[in-house]
């Protein structure tokens, strides 16, 4: 019981001081990274490159940046990485606003390895060299690839078979990541039984060391850090500091 009084006791302080909130991760256990490039690369080693056979660069989302940087300000200086061309964006299809990041290195070294010895690999390797060194966008028109990109219909076709494009609506493709469907499945399937496991807990919270150390079900295949990363940073739980700790409150939507 007394516990139970001092998780409610922190809670309505907690409240009261709700835009001070100090969002858990790296950054507020004041020995992780402070910028966006060490941050994305902290959240990818939390990857599981196993799990594909290294055959996929390593992904994290957007969104999860703000589980651990809470000013969007600053979340947003990502685009300067990508203005640089070392980070690229894609939209990953199970949400609007889901965005994957990568870093273009990775992105390029994986996507070369899987057409080893293959016959897209020509049109690949000039859509890698022409396109994504000097394009920062999302998606790509049937125009643009023909006229600025040069193109022909037969290599956009192999592009799109070779998995770096994916079809948007007619005419137009989103960049996209060679054999990503087991990472997509395999991530919403994780994100739903973590969720799970935060409602299913007494008064829907639980204190996020100890989700943690939870003991995951063959349904969580990544690192059960990756996917509160996710779940914090997607809003779909809330947040609360304590004195035992970061509680994290499931959200009814």
């Amino acid at each position: 019981m007394n516990r139970k009084r001092a998780l409610i006791s922190d809670t309505l302080m907690a409240k009261k001081r709700k835009n001070a909130t100090e969002k858990f991760g790296a950054v507020s256990d004041g020995d992780g990274p402070t910028d966006i490039k060490s941050t994305l690369e902290y959240l990818m080693t939390l990857f599981p490159r196993k799990l594909f056979n290294d055959t996929l660069p390593q992904i994290a989302l957007k969104h999860q940046l703000y589980s651990i940087h809470s000013d969007k300000t600053l979340v947003d200086k990502e685009n300067k990485l990508r203005e640089k061309g070392e980070l690229l964006m894609f939209q990953l299809g199970f949400d609007a606003e889901a965005f994957g990041l990568i870093f273009a290195s990775d992105y390029k070294t994986k996507v070369l390895a899987g057409e080893e010895g293959k016959v897209t690999r020509a049109a690949v390797e000039k859509f890698l060299e022409k396109v994504l060194s000097s394009c920062r966008d999302l998606s790509f028109t049937k125009d643009k690839m023909l006229k600025e990109f040069l193109f022909t219909d037969s290599e956009i076709t192999q592009l799109v078979k070779s998995g770096v494009l994916t079809v948007r609506d007619a005419g137009s493709w989103w960049l996209s990541i060679p054999n990503s469907g087991k990472f997509t499945k395999y991530f919403i399937q994780g994100r739903k039984a973590v969720l799970g496991m935060v409602k299913k807990s007494k008064y829907s919270e639980v204190l996020k060391a100890e989700l943690e150390e939870r003991r995951t079900t063959s349904q969580v295949k990544f690192h059960m850090k990756y996917h509160i990363h996710d779940i914090v940073g997607a809003e779909l739980v809330e947040s609360v500091p304590t004195t035992s700790g970061i509680l994290l409150r499931f959200v009814d939507s």
